[in-house]
């Protein structure tokens, strides 16, 4: 048996396979088929986000060249002459709506405090928050158009402690006398932002409500749920009442085992059950301005890959049982601290840290079936895996350093459009959803006619594939892919025939388009 390849770029071998005398190809013996099922739907995915906390109220000042490259990357579609794309189009962008804590000395480090729009007196002073102002509208202006916004801390001027965290690590940091001032207060956010041309989609009151929000490193508070209902109730009233076209998500619940247990939190876990299930005196399925959708974070739960995956199960049943319709959005993760395979807290703009994330985006798109999935601080000025791209600790002007973690998210974001659905992917006698070897997922898009497929080789070998799509005739693919070599971030490579064999190459992520024709 010959097999004719044609070496595309020295580690993705792209070829046609041979053909026996009646036509039919044939397919090497160590060639593994995979086979995409696009009448079998999954979850509907509606974006790939990421948040503007904390440096972009600095860096969204600098000069025009610094703060474009960075809005490019992270928001465009365009490419240049060459096919490379400008960047990784982020369909969602995530506003922190800031407690204020930038007036005060409290929080140790000033890159993690932020502005706020609410002055003393009560009234508003919109220039605040400058910019990041100036990043939501560079989003909008590259094509973005769905837009969250996220709150850390109720202004400080309405907190029990007047500071934008906890004192006791209990309850929540504001008493039940200002929770209508609070509600008020963020309806008038969003009616700011509808007056300068920008939607917000959603409000998400409650970030991680299960810590105890007492350090000064950073904005928090803890709730309890019986608190974040009494709050989301007055707010769902403040929406209605005001006539706002936003939704309320509930609840960046800080790990995933949280949504389906209590855990080690009493009054502030197993909120699945405790705020969408009927019989429960804290139902929100019946308030109209509550979006059907339960968010947490990844945090974690990353590691061991038992883990991931037992939690990740565990949660995927507990919402296909829950008594009304649910969608999980994934709304926030970075690497924290050591974990498996990935050595040391320190920063990495290579492939180590982008293949671990890679992986588990794959694993909360297809084992927990995550609708949404969100990146946490998109520029970082620590030494530290938490950005998409580095940036100095520079408030005027600085250096801005791309990560192969930006391409490897641009990998799904890019391709896989809002409205994209998931689709079945087998492979006979194969496993591909290895978390140390080859793992594929499929996305059709209806209104564009595309079929994007991701696959990631975590490997230390290259892994041969054909791709069978039954139904369906696929004339080519065109492939991008994000690795370690030098000039592989979303690089496009030439189309290649559906007949062709594809040599993923190692240690790399791969999108693979092609237009769906029955």
């Amino acid at each position: 048996m010959r097999l004719k390849y044609l070496l595309i770029v020295p580690v993705m071998i792209i070829g046609s396979c041979s053909r026996n005398d009646s036509g039919t190809s044939v397919v090497p013996d160590d060639t593994q088929v995979i086979t995409i099922h696009v009448a079998e739907r999954k979850q509907t995915i509606h974006n790939f986000g990421g948040s503007d906390a904390w440096a972009c109220q600095f860096v969204g000042q600098w000069p025009d060249e610094k703060r474009n490259q960075v809005a490019d990357w992270l928001f465009s579609m365009e490419e240049d002459t060459s096919g490379q794309p400008k960047g990784i189009g982020l369909s969602l962008w995530r506003f922190n709506i800031g407690g204020g804590s930038a007036a005060q000395d409290n929080i140790s480090d000033e890159w993690r405090r932020a502005e706020g729009f609410m002055k003393d007196d009560k009234t508003y002073d919109w220039s605040k928050q400058a910019g990041q102002q100036w990043f939501i509208q560079a989003a909008k202006q590259r094509g973005v158009n769905q837009f969250v916004g996220f709150v850390n801390s109720p202004p400080v001027q309405l907190t029990k402690n007047g500071k934008a965290f906890s004192s006791d690590g209990e309850r929540a940091n504001i008493s039940a006398a200002n929770y209508t001032k609070y509600t008020v207060f963020l309806a008038d956010v969003v009616k700011h932002f509808r007056d300068q041309g920008i939607a917000l989609n959603y409000l998400s009151p409650f970030n991680e409500p299960q810590w105890d929000w007492t350090g000064n490193n950073q904005e928090g508070t803890p709730y309890t749920n019986q608190e974040l209902y009494d709050i989301t109730k007055k707010l769902d009233s403040v929406i209605t009442a005001q006539g706002l076209d936003t939704k309320i998500q509930i609840a960046e619940a800080a790990k995933m085992n949280y949504l389906y247990e209590l855990a080690d939190k009493a009054t502030r876990g197993n909120q699945i059950e405790d705020f969408f299930t009927q019989s429960s005196p804290r139902y929100m399925g019946n308030f109209p301005n509550v979006d059907k959708i339960i968010s947490a974070h990844s945090y974690f739960t990353s590691a061991p890959m038992e883990t991931v995956i037992s939690v990740r199960k565990t949660l995927a049943a507990k919402i296909e049982q829950a008594a009304i319709p649910l969608e999980l959005w994934q709304s926030e993760y970075c690497v924290l601290g050591d974990q498996e395979e990935i050595p040391g807290p320190g920063k990495d703009t290579g492939m180590t840290t982008a293949l671990y994330v890679a992986r588990l985006i794959h694993h909360d798109l297809t084992v927990a079936n995550a609708a949404a999935w969100h990146w946490w601080t998109s520029l970082s000025a620590y030494d530290y895996k938490d950005g998409l791209v580095y940036v100095e600790k520079n408030k005027t002007n600085g250096n801005v350093e791309e990560t192969r973690l930006l391409w490897a998210l641009g990998n799904y974001s890019r391709f896989v459009r809002p409205g994209s659905v998931r689709v079945g992917v087998t492979a006979e006698g194969v496993d591909i959803n290895n978390a140390r070897g080859l793992m594929v997922s499929s996305y059709i898009h209806e209104e564009s006619g595309k079929l994007v497929t991701v696959a990631i080789n975590y490997s230390n070998n290259d892994v041969s594939c054909k791709l069978e799509v039954p139904g369906y005739s696929l004339d080519t693919f065109k492939p991008y892919i994000t690795s370690g070599k030098d000039g592989e971030t979303l690089k496009p490579l030439s189309a290649v025939s559906s007949d062709d064999v594809i040599a993923f190459p190692k240690k790399s992520v791969i999108t693979l388009v092609s237009d769906l024709n029955k």
